[in-house]
């Protein structure tokens, strides 16, 4: 999924401007995929940027709006199966590659910089990657390009857990978003894992192993 800027938005960049932002959402939950987001900030900023997890759910959805009607963003989504298959981390890192690709498809052109949340970024661990790229431990609360692209990444991951929840509502999906909150716990116990849930994850693989 990606953004579609106006020409006017790509055209006031100039070479060495074209700095992106990237950050994930659902590496914690037994849940669910990993969703990430690039963002490209339109000029003026939205205001009131900061890391998603500080913002109220009203606030996030607000920002959410303008970030997706003002400025360019891709979105990447890895589902549970590559999870399991390459584990978090390289799951993690194949979003943001998707995500970023599909920013440079929109925009036409290739991202100058690339400022990727964390201490690791997906270059050199990811064939699809070939932009420049710098971690900043922090970076969804200080920079605000990563700040965007933490709303992005939170909310789109949120809105499809709302979705899940309709479909296996023992787990409460709907609040814990996939995290193994009590609550999300005692339902696998009870009715064991779905589809949706990684197995990979300790939880629920103790869980499969006592059912069997």
């Amino acid at each position: 999924m990606s953004g579609t800027p106006s020409a006017d938005f790509v055209s006031s960049f100039t070479a060495g401007e074209l700095v992106v932002g990237v950050d994930e959402a659902g590496r914690g939950p037994l849940a669910g995929p990993v969703v990430a987001a690039a963002v490209l900030l339109c000029k003026p900023r939205p205001g009131g940027l900061d890391d998603s997890k500080k913002l109220t759910a009203d606030r996030r959805a607000v920002l959410e709006e303008r970030i997706r009607r003002r400025c360019a963003f891709g979105i990447g989504v890895v589902e549970v199966e590559q999870i399991d298959s390459l584990n978090i981390f390289g799951a993690t890192m194949l979003a943001m590659a998707q995500a970023v690709a599909r920013l440079c498809e929109v925009l036409r052109c290739e991202a100058e910089q690339v400022l990727v949340d964390g201490n690791l970024t997906p270059a050199g661990r990811r064939p699809e990657w070939r932009w420049p790229a710098r971690a900043i431990v922090g970076g969804d609360g200080c920079e605000p390009c990563i700040s965007a692209a933490s709303i992005l990444a939170k909310e789109y991951r949120d809105r499809l857990m709302r979705e899940y929840h309709l479909a296996h509502p023992h787990y409460g999906w709907h609040s814990n978003k996939g995290y193994g909150t009590p609550d999300h716990l005692a339902a696998l116990r009870i009715h064991g894992p779905t589809p949706l849930h990684r197995r990979s994850f300790a939880p629920v693989a103790q869980m499969e192993l006592f059912a069997g």
